[in-house]
């Protein structure tokens, strides 16, 4: 099922933007479509949704085909509780929206994870990936400071009241700000839209787990696709060293650190994120 809009400014004409609905399982994903050719599927953090690529999506789909979808628990989808694949809701997507196509993978954070797990278990419809601040399955444990630990502590305790509008702000600090960064530090219509999209994943009922089990960090050798791998200077250190060792470890690697971003650049600097994904796909060979 799909929605079609002409969104027009001025007089230049944007892509088609199409909205769809695809069942899997017991859920029923939102997707957004922009633009048409090669499929480029963004992946959402788990403080966020589809919305956290709306700027990407919208400029990698005047060449493209743009895709963002909201995860189970996130955005306007909708889902029961059962046990599922993050990696097989992601695939019936792809299969609905462009049958038969390789697809390059855009994801952040959880979503980065869910794209490498892909990559992994499925790398004949994988064409590329690009990973930003990716979590990774099997990584060791992460050593944090004195200051950020006290922060999840605080984080903890208001997930304990139940007390969602103090959860948002201590996420807002850590994620989009940075651990160790001036709360606030970013402002304006990003902390807006990641407030809004925060909340509304604190309020959506618990979707069930994903069975998707990859030792992943072992395995990163094992990822032959080109990988660009982009992250913020003022992100968790053990998610920049993280980084780096996913550019060493897989065989077409290659970074870039975003100076004055955290965990979440394609709120903090969207033209730029945008034109770092441009050029990577500019210079991959054609399908």
């Amino acid at each position: 099922m799909s929605e079609r809009g002409l969104e027009a400014a001025g007089n230049s004409v944007h892509p088609t933007r199409i909205v769809h609905r695809v069942a899997t399982g017991a859920a029923s994903l939102f997707v957004e479509v922009i633009g048409q050719g090669e499929p480029v599927v963004f992946l959402h953090a788990a403080v966020g949704d589809r919305r956290m690529w709306s700027r990407q999506c919208d400029g990698i789909g005047l060449g493209h085909m743009g895709i963002a979808y909201d995860r189970r628990g996130f955005g306007n989808t909708s889902a029961q509780r059962e046990d599922h694949s993050a990696v097989g809701d992601l695939l019936a997507m792809l299969d609905a929206i462009a049958p038969g196509r390789v697809a390059i993978l855009v994801g952040c954070s959880q979503g980065g994870g869910i794209a490498i797990n892909a990559a992994l278990l499925h790398p004949s419809r994988v064409r590329a990936l690009v990973l930003v601040a990716p979590s990774v399955a099997g990584a060791p444990e992460a050593s944090v400071s004195l200051k950020t630990r006290s922060e999840f502590a605080r984080l903890e305790e208001a997930e304990k009241a139940g007390d969602l509008e103090r959860v948002g702000a201590i996420k807002a600090h850590l994620w989009l700000d940075g651990p160790l960064a001036t709360e606030g530090r970013v402002d304006g219509d990003a902390r807006r839209l990641f407030l809004e999209m925060n909340a509304m994943a604190l309020q959506s009922p618990p979707p069930g787990q994903s069975v998707d089990a990859v030792q992943a960090y072992e395995r990163l050798s094992e990822i032959t696709v080109p990988t660009l791998v982009l992250w913020g200077d003022l992100d968790f250190e053990h998610i920049q060293k993280r980084c780096g060792h996913i550019v060493a470890s897989v065989a077409h690697g290659s970074g870039h650190m975003i100076p004055g971003t955290a965990h979440l650049p394609s709120l903090e600097q969207p033209e730029r994120v945008t034109q770092l994904i441009d050029r990577f796909l500019t210079r991959l060979e054609p399908a």
